[in-house]
């Protein structure tokens, strides 16, 4: 890797640890969400820039669909033992045994939507103030025009024409009782900046991001990896394909991409010639054309 490419992360992790250390600073009870996908594991990796050799001054936090892949929770779990840091799991199974959502029917259902549910409730539970995500800019479109520092009504909703100004980097964290905010520190990183550092910082993923040979069917045009949460009938037919996944999320919406990228250097080869975003394997974003707007509306992450 080149000079400039170094200095250029160097650049984005101050920038992002200076965010970390912000939300420290600013609020009361923050916490870290956490979903076993390669953006929040960076953002792992930062906190303990930014705080060790103490403690991290907040919680992981994972909202749990029941319908994650294995390999995920497998991580999650290992890595908690080995950074010795406290995990909260809010579960959407909860939500649903006690009738707050219902869940979805058919053969495209899924999990993913009712899990604002199950995050609005555990934030109120434990009182967050702040709530810090890997979301960033050039995933898609509604996160684009979002500010790092992102406030949420009493309700957990986002009004996009209600976003604070963030001028040289000064952030505004005053909110009101009830209120919470959304921090994104790697915000100005882009898909392939987070595959860089990872490969400079030799952070160890789920196994899920590198190519593998799986079990799959077409559903929609996308491959998904064949799994009893998926409502599959006669019309689907199983075949083994050698993929890998670019995002993580619910078994139920998270598509595979064809590949044989086996080792980091592969997948940056891959990433630098695609013209798709990662997104574009999330099922749950092919809804309607401003789906993930309206489901941050609604107090999705």
């Amino acid at each position: 890797m080149s000079k400039h490419q170094l200095d250029y992360l160097d650049e984005l992790e101050a920038e992002a640890i200076y965010i970390l250390r912000e939300v420290a600073g600013q609020f009361e009870k923050p916490a870290l969400l956490f979903s076993g996908g390669k953006d929040s594991i960076t953002l792992v990796r930062l906190a303990e820039k930014a705080f060790r050799p103490g403690k991290f001054p907040f919680p992981l936090v994972h909202i749990d669909t029941g319908h994650n892949f294995i390999e995920t929770i497998e991580y999650r779990d290992n890595m908690i033992k080995r950074i010795g840091e406290k995990l909260i799991v809010g579960h959407v199974q909860d939500s649903i045994d006690e009738g707050k959502v219902v869940e979805q029917k058919g053969k495209n259902a899924s999990r993913n939507a009712l899990q604002t549910v199950t995050l609005l409730d555990t934030i109120a539970k434990h009182q967050f103030d702040a709530c810090i995500g890997g979301a960033r800019r050039d995933e898609e479109k509604a996160r684009a025009k979002e500010r790092i520092f992102s406030v949420r009504d009493e309700f957990g909703q986002w009004d996009p024409k209600r976003q604070r100004p963030e001028l040289w980097n000064i952030f505004n964290g005053k909110i009101h009782k009830g209120e919470n905010v959304r921090v994104f520190p790697i915000s100005n990183w882009t898909e392939l900046d987070v595959w860089n550092y990872i490969r400079r910082e030799k952070i160890e993923l789920p196994s899920i991001y590198f190519a593998h040979e799986r079990d799959c069917i077409t559903r929609n045009g996308q491959l998904m990896a064949a799994s009893p949460f998926l409502n599959m009938d006669e019309d689907d037919i199983i075949t083994k394909q050698n993929v890998r996944f670019r995002t993580v999320g619910d078994m139920t919406c998270t598509a595979a991409v064809e590949s044989y990228a086996y080792h980091i250097d592969d997948i940056i080869d891959e990433i630098s010639a695609s013209k798709i975003s990662e997104r574009g394997a999330r099922m749950d974003d092919k809804v309607s054309e401003a789906a993930m707007e309206d489901r941050k509306k609604g107090g999705y992450f």
